[in-house]
């Protein structure tokens, strides 16, 4: 496990205690911010190593099942949790690249995915799927203008201001290259990125108690 997914892993929990237990302190959320786009680096950049798309994608359904009633008892909502939305966001991967000689294709699946992402709901819907892309098909020097369009757009859309700070850790992700390679030599436990996020939520919802 990276320094990265360290970060991640921090931050999200960071954000976490600060909607469960603190909901007028924005500090907490903004740092919390730096967490997701970690996160869906993390697929698309997956998506790109493993072996299996199949098994990858077996394996963040079963993460996402085994964390989704203690994500809905610390958060007391019934929505879909991010790892089940990332799930999806690998299988449209798969699908765009098994479908990229037809932009019409592609295009219809994209719209579809995102609208099953906004509909059912997923945590983070579509805003996902389109940061996942941004950081799988667009080059790195693009990243930043493209996330902040999208950050742009959702604030314009339904005033999601706090996630105008998520654009820090794509900067770092665009512009970091040679200080993540040094970071990328530091190594933790693999068991502990995999039980942090559900393990996490079940300490929540019983503290919430």
């Amino acid at each position: 496990m990276s320094p990265l997914q360290i970060t991640a892993m921090l931050t999200m929990l960071v954000d976490h205690i600060g909607f469960v237990f603190f909901p007028d302190q924005p500090l907490l959320r903004i740092i919390g911010r730096i967490a997701f786009p970690l996160y869906a680096f993390g697929i698309a950049l997956g998506y790109r190593r493993t072996r299996s798309v199949k098994r990858y994608a077996m394996r963040l359904a079963a993460l996402a099942a085994v964390s989704q009633v203690p994500y809905m008892l610390a958060f007391q909502w019934a929505r879909i949790n991010v790892i089940g939305t990332f799930a999806v966001c690998l299988i449209v991967l798969a699908a765009l690249d098994r479908f990229k000689g037809s932009r019409l294709i592609s295009a219809a699946v994209g719209l579809a995915a995102a609208a099953l992402l906004e509909l059912l709901p997923f945590e983070y819907g579509a805003y996902c799927l389109a940061l996942v892309l941004i950081y799988r098909y667009l080059p790195r020097e693009y990243w930043v203008a493209a996330h902040f369009g999208l950050n742009l757009l959702y604030f314009l859309y339904n005033g999601w201001w706090i996630q105008l700070f998520s654009i820090i850790p794509t900067g770092l992700l665009a512009y970091g290259k040679i200080l993540l390679k040094r970071l990328d030599t530091i190594r933790v436990p693999r068991w502990l990125w995999l039980s942090f996020y559900p393990a996490h939520l079940a300490l929540l919802a019983v503290a919430a108690l």
